[in-house]
């Protein structure tokens, strides 16, 4: 109960910390939710297309345009090819389709007249090939076994008048999901630059010279010491991770009541306990105030950048990547990221996810062993 009480009077004395770390992500959170576009659906486009007309507009040309200004954004250019190669150039338009003399009659004809094409190389210049295409292809077929224009004109409306209707298969709502991941990759500095500052903190006092000599002439055994000592930090970080998972409920709503939100929540607790485990190594391998701000600027801000938390891991080299690896906050902000893409829960899509968390926690158990042996010897050397 008196290490309980110290431990709670030195944080009362370093919560304006607390505060400004929370204030930090609430910061990003509340920037990400107001830059994030809302939209999950799908949205067809039209592109950009300029016919020049060069035969009679009647017919089977007339219709041809018909077609394409019916499914595309009809521009209207000066006719002339200084401007109109101006325009393609600055992508005022996308296509540009030059119909040639006696077109019509040609291709009736069945001597396949040869259509002129201006295009940007975009995908929506492709799109505008896909319906030249798709209605030359129709009329040529119709043209060969039909000799009556009306008829060819009717039998192509018939065919193409057929359209593909666009539905979303994915059960996930991908911009929340995004935005999720955003918040707790950002959690991954406030977690371990909150931790490892408070923590520190509280054990350099716990630390000091005086009061360790103290310690270890008491009938406190040192394993127990360290023990509630531990346990002590451990409600300051549980503490903190459950501020910062009510916070992305306020922040992100509705995706954390799903089973995805529930997963992000469990990587986060996972994570804490490790930070928690850091923090404590740390403190009993240092006692030095004054070298905290720079330690806390290495380990949370150095693995925030290496990892993917500030800049997304697709951005990154490949060394700093493979770099990151030794760092239990690259399989924290993987997981996040993972949790983006999963649909359907089953043993095989949560297999990477259960991996990344068994690997944080082996990282864990290894900071508390090492605290051990570190603490233990200081008392002999004490």
């Amino acid at each position: 109960m008196t290490i309980f009480k110290a431990f709670l009077k030195v944080l009362n004395k370093n919560k304006f910390i607390v505060i400004m770390y929370t204030a930090i992500l609430v910061f990003f959170g509340v920037f990400n939710m107001q830059t994030s576009d809302n939209s999950i659906g799908y949205i067809s486009t039209k592109p950009d297309i300029l016919i020049i007309n060069n035969d009679e507009n009647k017919g089977l040309t007339k219709d041809l345009i018909n077609y394409i200004e019916k499914n595309s954004n009809k521009v209207e250019i000066k006719d002339d090819e200084t401007s109109i190669n101006d325009a393609l150039f600055y992508r005022d338009v996308n296509y540009i389709i030059y119909i040639p003399s006696n077109f019509r009659k040609d291709f009736l004809e069945g001597n396949n007249p040869q259509i002129e094409i201006k295009k940007t190389g975009d995908y929506q210049s492709s799109l505008a090939n896909m319906l030249l295409e798709r209605y030359l292809k129709v009329a040529s077929a119709y043209n060969e076994i039909i000799k009556d224009e009306n008829l060819i004109i009717k039998k192509i409306h018939d065919t193409l008048k057929d359209k593909t209707e666009v539905e979303l298969t994915s059960s996930i709502n991908k911009n929340a999901l995004d935005k999720t991941a955003y918040y707790y990759n950002f959690a991954n500095y406030s977690i371990l630059a909150g931790c490892v500052y408070i923590i520190c903190i509280i054990l350099s006092s716990f630390n000091n010279n005086m009061i360790r000599k103290r310690t270890i002439i008491s009938s406190t055994n040192n394993k127990v010491f360290n023990r509630r000592l531990l346990l002590a930090n451990s409600l300051f970080a549980l503490t903190l991770w459950l501020f910062y998972v009510i916070l992305s409920f306020i922040l992100l709503g509705e995706v954390m009541f799903s089973i995805s939100g529930l997963l992000y929540i469990l990587n986060s607790l996972v994570f804490s306990i490790c930070a928690l485990t850091l923090a404590f190594l740390i403190g009993n391998i240092s006692n030095n105030k004054n070298a905290l701000n720079g330690i806390v600027n290495v380990i949370a801000l150095g693995s925030s950048f290496l990892c993917g938390a500030f800049v997304p891991t697709e951005y990154l080299p490949e060394l700093v990547l493979k770099i990151a690896h030794i760092l239990p906050s690259y399989y924290f902000i993987n997981t996040n990221n993972l949790l983006t893409k999963i649909e359907k829960f089953n043993l095989t899509s949560l297999k990477p996810v259960l991996i990344n968390i068994s690997i944080i926690l082996a990282f864990s158990t290894i900071f508390i062993i090492l605290t051990n042996i570190i603490s233990k010897r200081k008392n002999k050397l004490s």
